[in-house]
C-alpha cells in the first residue's frame, strides 16, 4: 500500500518540530502537509525549516483546510481535549499527545465527542508502546517467559526548574506523573494488562509552582505490583525491571531509545543473561504509519481512547492519595 494520509500540525511545539514531524516525513504512510502556530511567522519558520508546504498563523484556519485528513496535536496539556473535539467537528482524525488531557472527566467528554463521528479515528500518541523493544518485552511477559509476573520497577526524571516552561506550569496540566510518571503507570497497566485494585503514593509539592516535583508511588494489581517514582527536579533518569518468578527483563533506554540507534533489552533467566538487539527505528515514525493504516483501512487504532482514560484515573488517584 503506497497510500499516504494527509497530515496537519497544531503547534511548533518542540516535540512537534524536533521528534514527531521528522519522523512522519520518514513515514510511509504520512504526507505532512500543514503546520500551524498562533504566531504566523513562527509557522512560516517552521514550514521553512521542515519543508511543509502550507503554514497557518491560526489552528482554526488548519482545520478549515478540506484537504487535511489527520491533525497531531502537541499543545500543553489543557488544551489537547478542546482542540481534539474542534479537530473532530472539522472532520479530521486525531492523534493527541500523552496525557489526553487534564482529568479523566476531560478524557471522557472527548470519547463521548468522538463516539459522534464513528468514520473518525482518535488515538493518544504514546509513542514507547509501538516500538519493537517494548512489543518484544510484553510478548515475553504474555508467553511466561520469565514465569509469572510478579513486580515491576520503573522510574523518569529530568532536572527542570524554569518557572515559565510548562512542565512548571500548573494551570497548564504540569508536573511529574503527567508529564513523565504517567510512563510508568501505562507500561504497568499494559504489562499486567489490567487495571490497579490499590495505589499508595508520596508526592512533593513545589512551594512556588504547586505542581508535583516528585512522586513515589505503588500500584497493587491483583496478581503483583508496580512501583516507581517520577520527578522534574532529579539527575536525567529512566529505566525500567519487570520481575518474574523465574526471570527478568531490564532496558537499556525504556522511554524514548535513539532512534538511528539499535536498542537492546536484557532476559535474565536459569543463571544467564541474553542480550535482544532491535534495529534501529524510530518510534514516532512507527506510531505515524500505525494511525495513518487504521484510517486508510477503516480498521481499529492501536489503542483506544479508553486506555487514555484509564491511565488518567490512576494519576488522580496517586494525586489523591495523600489528600
Amino acid at each position: 500500500m503506497n497510500e499516504k494520509v494527509k497530515w496537519g500540525i497544531l503547534s511548533t511545539a518542540s516535540i512537534a518540530t524536533e521528534q514527531v514531524i521528522p519522523a512522519l516525513k520518514n513515514s510511509k504512510h504520512c504526507s505532512v502537509l500543514a503546520i500551524a502556530s498562533r504566531n504566523s511567522d513562527s509557522a512560516r519558520n517552521a514550514a521553512n525549516k521542515l519543508d511543509i508546504p502550507k503554514a497557518y498563523g491560526s489552528y482554526d484556519e488548519l482545520l478549515r483546510d478540506d484537504e487535511i485528513e489527520a491533525v497531531y496535536i502537541p499543545l500543553p496539556n489543557h488544551l489537547h481535549v478542546p482542540w481534539a473535539i474542534k479537530a473532530l467537528r472539522a472532520g479530521k482524525h486525531v492523534l493527541v499527545e500523552k496525557p489526553v488531557g487534564l482529568s479523566s472527566k476531560e478524557g471522557e467528554e472527548l470519547l463521548e465527542e468522538s463516539q459522534k463521528y464513528p468514520e473518525l479515528k482518535i488515538m493518544e500518541a504514546f509513542m514507547y508502546r509501538h516500538h519493537p523493544q517494548w512489543i518484544r518485552a510484553k510478548e515475553m511477559v504474555d508467553k511466561e517467559e520469565i514465569g509469572q509476573l510478579k513486580t515491576i520497577q520503573s522510574s523518569f526524571s529530568f532536572y527542570l526548574d524554569d518557572p515559565d516552561h510548562i512542565v512548571n506550569k500548573k494551570e497548564f496540566g504540569g508536573g511529574s506523573l503527567m508529564d513523565i510518571g504517567c510512563y510508568p503507570i501505562s507500561l504497568s497497566r499494559f504489562l499486567f494488562n489490567a487495571e490497579p485494585v490499590n495505589v499508595y503514593a508520596k508526592i512533593d509539592y513545589h512551594p512556588v509552582f504547586k505542581t508535583d516535583t516528585f512522586a513515589t508511588a505503588i500500584m497493587e494489581f491483583k496478581n503483583g505490583t508496580s512501583s516507581f517514582f517520577s520527578s522534574t527536579l532529579l539527575e536525567d533518569n529512566q529505566q525500567v525491571e519487570i520481575f518474574g518468578t523465574k526471570g527478568r527483563i531490564e532496558f537499556e533506554i525504556p522511554f524514548n531509545p535513539i532512534a538511528d540507534k539499535p536498542s537492546r533489552i536484557w532476559l535474565y533467566r536459569n543463571n544467564k543473561k541474553e542480550e535482544i538487539v532491535f534495529d534501529s527505528c524510530d518510534q514516532y515514525t512507527i506510531q505515524g504509519d500505525l494511525f495513518s493504516l487504521a484510517i486508510l483501512n477503516n480498521s481499529a487504532v492501536p489503542t483506544p481512547l479508553e486506555d487514555a482514560i484509564a491511565n488518567m484515573r490512576v494519576i488522580e488517584k496517586l494525586k489523591n492519595y495523600e489528600r
